[in-house]
């Protein structure tokens, strides 16, 4: 509640206490007060929900984090030949996956078509003209070479998947099938499956279809 609200509350209860002006009846008094205090539960109430929403918005990405942390374990169980724990390390992720779909769900985030790929090439563009580019200057000034790479990979890649959202968006009424080749190593998008990837080399027999 605001705290002007609260102020006036304090006031037309005194009124109630005491002998209200004649221009200002004892029940005119008491429907107004009953009207702040029925805001009063609605902006409560609103405030609620907005926390609720946060809650929804932080378990996604928790669990969205969870996905990919498991997946790289079980992956890690795998080459260890760990194959029990490889096991659950899967399931786990396809289980925080279906956690993450549900509360991306409930948090009323899946727009239309059109609105999610706006949402698409929106994120991406950050990521390729902003976020990446302050990494990458982090890493250079940090000797990480490793991260270096990792962060150009991911800026080149997403600068691509821009592209191709802003084009899906403008043939959205084009009925003929499109196939799309991921590069397995950085990321990389095509719309036919290339001699070799143009960021990092990989041949295109590698890439898988989409």
């Amino acid at each position: 509640m605001l705290p002007q609200s609260q102020n006036v509350k304090d006031f037309i209860k005194s009124l109630l206490d005491t002998s209200p002006p004649q221009d200002f009846t004892k029940e005119a008094a008491e429907k107004l007060l009953k009207i702040l205090n029925t805001n009063e539960s609605k902006e409560e109430k609103m405030m609620d929900n907005n926390k609720t929403q946060d809650n929804l918005m932080a378990a996604f990405s928790g669990e969205s984090e969870a996905n990919r942390k498991y997946l790289a374990y079980s992956k890690k169980a795998e080459q260890d030949g760990k194959t029990n724990a490889a096991k659950l390390f899967k399931a786990a992720s396809d289980a925080e996956t279906i956690h993450a779909l549900k509360h991306f769900e409930v948090a009323n985030k899946v727009g239309t078509t059109t609105d999610n790929l706006l949402d698409a090439v929106a994120g991406e563009t950050h990521e390729y003209k902003e976020m990446y580019p302050e990494f990458i200057e982090t890493a250079e000034a940090e000797g990480n070479t490793a991260a270096i790479m990792s962060f150009t990979y991911a800026m080149q890649a997403e600068e691509v998947h821009a592209r191709l959202y802003k084009e899906a968006l403008e043939n959205m009424d084009d009925t003929k099938e499109i196939f799309y080749y991921l590069c397995p190593v950085c990321g990389n998008i095509e719309t036919s499956r290339p001699g070799k990837c143009i960021f990092c080399g990989v041949p295109g027999e590698n890439f898988i279809k989409y």
